[in-house]
């Protein structure tokens, strides 16, 4: 480890001995993975789990943070939560993160409270900062700590930090939301998100890791990204274009299509003007 990233890591360290007790906002992704496990470290028993079961998140995801709870011997706290039932969100503004998480982490600090936790921190990193995120502005009206963000932690520091650590969330693709894969505008139900997870599910049941399917045209269009690599092991793959045709049609798209740009985060902001909360 170089002195520059031992010093971030320092950082962090001192910032949760500071906080003394705290509510991880944990999904199982590389970001909250790592911040747990450090938490944990630092404040053993005081460090608690907290994560959200809503139709925006793959059960897959629960799961996989239930069992690293078990494994590291953490307090895990499922929270049931509703995200369509937020006014305003089913209709999928482009505030539709700053809806969600408010609604949400609001939830999570009064739980905080009630299991005498001093505060709620999240996973939030320094890469964060290069997006349009308007759920960040939730965080920071809600006092809601970044601590790996706070020490300037990006996430190819996490990832390094995270494989010396022995996580094996190191080299994990990243995943946001269900909702993310939506255009703004489309309507989003239990349905539709539904629908997009087995797309995926499919996807990576045939071996690609990194992947979006985003929906577009009133949930018609199912639009799969694929980091370029893959892109060519796609259509060299015999039957896979057929199959995946065939797969997202029986699920209720009617148009299937390949990004020949590839996989990109945050695609679905292109064209918005950026925006820092």
């Amino acid at each position: 480890m170089n002195a520059n990233l031992s010093n971030k890591y320092q950082k962090l360290k001192e910032t949760l001995q500071q906080l003394g007790s705290v509510a991880v906002a944990f999904s199982s992704g590389v970001d909250s993975t790592f911040l747990l496990d450090v938490a944990h470290e630092v404040l053993g028993a005081q460090a608690v789990a907290f994560t959200a079961a809503s139709p925006f998140v793959p059960q897959r995801d629960v799961d996989e943070a239930a069992a690293f709870c078990r494994l590291k011997h953490i307090e895990h706290v499922i929270v049931p939560f509703d995200t369509l039932a937020i006014p305003g969100v089913p209709a999928n503004p482009t505030d539709r993160c700053y809806l969600c998480k408010h609604a949400l982490f609001s939830h999570m600090v009064e739980l905080a409270k009630k299991h005498h936790l001093a505060a709620v921190v999240d996973g939030s990193n320094l890469d964060d900062d290069g997006d349009y995120r308007p759920g960040r502005r939730a965080l920071k009206e809600l006092g809601i700590v970044s601590p790996l963000h706070a020490a300037g932690l990006t996430k190819a520091d996490i990832r390094a930090l995270s494989k010396e650590r022995g996580l094996a969330t190191w080299g994990k693709p990243s995943f946001a939301c269900l909702a993310s894969r939506f255009a703004y505008g489309e309507t989003l139900t239990k349905e539709a998100l539904d629908r997009v997870n087995r797309a995926e599910e499919f996807l990576m049941a045939k071996g690609f890791r990194q992947l979006r399917v985003r929906v577009h045209d009133d949930a018609t269009l199912a639009r799969i990204e694929l980091p370029p690599k893959d892109i060519e092991r796609f259509l060299q793959t015999d039957g896979l274009r057929e199959a995946t045709e065939q797969a997202l049609r029986a699920l209720g798209f009617r148009y299937v299509a390949l990004d020949l740009r590839g996989f990109r985060s945050g695609s679905m902001n292109e064209g918005m003007d950026a925006q820092k909360s």
